[in-house]
């Protein structure tokens, strides 16, 4: 039986008397990588944040990497869980390097609070050169396209070789072409040995690749549907998750989604 890396167990959340996630529950196994789709406000983030024990859930159970929450220390897990987020992209110095930025994730500290040996950052400069950024090392982050960022920040996440990797919405900010490198350039990094377990979320299909083996629909703070994009990337499951009338394709980049307009 495949090691699990996160159980989520009819798991709800409620805020202010507000149900946000709803008997929600989500089996990720070792080296099997997913995608979690949904429309904003789907729940999407509130799932991760109680996933790396930032919120706790009203009702039901977690485990992460084997431990339960309530009876695990938190700190200690949220090392080995890397989390990228464009979010992150203005919380970090622009006048420390990339190499420095990388380096600093072996701390899970925004800045530099001590100087790293020279092992450390040639870990993080290999990091670097895995994601096609190691010209990037002696750059200063603040001059970085968002593209390089999102990829200094990925080394970032993964210098403290996290077993569980999740990418929130990476390419919010980038333009076509930019979105494209950044997703070849994952592309080759998933197909590592090394990689680690993956989670991609986004609520776009074009970004859904060929290394991501499931996928899980949220709509309304409730799974609308789990298995493998094959299955359910379709017009008839596309249009119950975002609402829509819409023709769903698939070409040699990967998804497609067109609306069709009433009318």
């Amino acid at each position: 039986m495949s090691e699990t890396v996160v159980e989520v167990n009819q798991v709800t959340f409620c805020r202010k008397q507000r149900t946000i996630l709803s008997d929600v529950s989500w089996r990720i196994e070792k080296g099997r990588h997913w995608a979690l789709l949904g429309a904003n406000g789907s729940g999407k983030t509130t799932l991760l944040k109680l996933i790396c024990g930032y919120e706790w859930p009203t009702f039901g159970s977690i485990h992460v990497l084997g431990r339960r929450f309530g009876a695990c220390d938190l700190r200690h897990l949220r090392k080995l869980i890397g989390w990228v987020s464009s979010a992150m992209c203005h919380q970090l110095p622009g006048q420390d390097t990339a190499l420095q930025v990388a380096a600093s994730g072996l701390e899970a500290s925004i800045g530099l609070y001590r100087t790293f040996d020279t092992e450390e950052l040639d870990k993080a400069r290999r990091l670097l050169s895995h994601l096609g950024a190691e010209h990037l090392a002696e750059q200063r982050y603040g001059t970085l396209s968002q593209g390089e960022q999102q990829k200094t920040l990925i080394a970032r996440a993964l210098v403290s070789e996290p077993k569980l990797l999740i990418l929130d919405e990476p390419c919010i900010g980038l333009d076509p072409a930019s979105r494209e490198r950044f997703l070849r350039d994952l592309d080759e990094f998933a197909a590592r040995d090394d990689a680690p377990t993956m989670v991609l979320v986004t609520h776009h299909i074009e970004e859904i690749r060929p290394w991501v083996d499931s996928v899980l629909m949220l709509k309304n703070g409730q799974v609308l549907a789990a298995g493998q994009p094959a299955e359910l990337i379709r017009s008839e499951t596309m249009g119950q998750l975002f609402n829509c009338h819409c023709v769903v394709g698939q070409g040699d980049n990967g998804y497609w989604l067109r609306m069709e307009m009433a009318g």
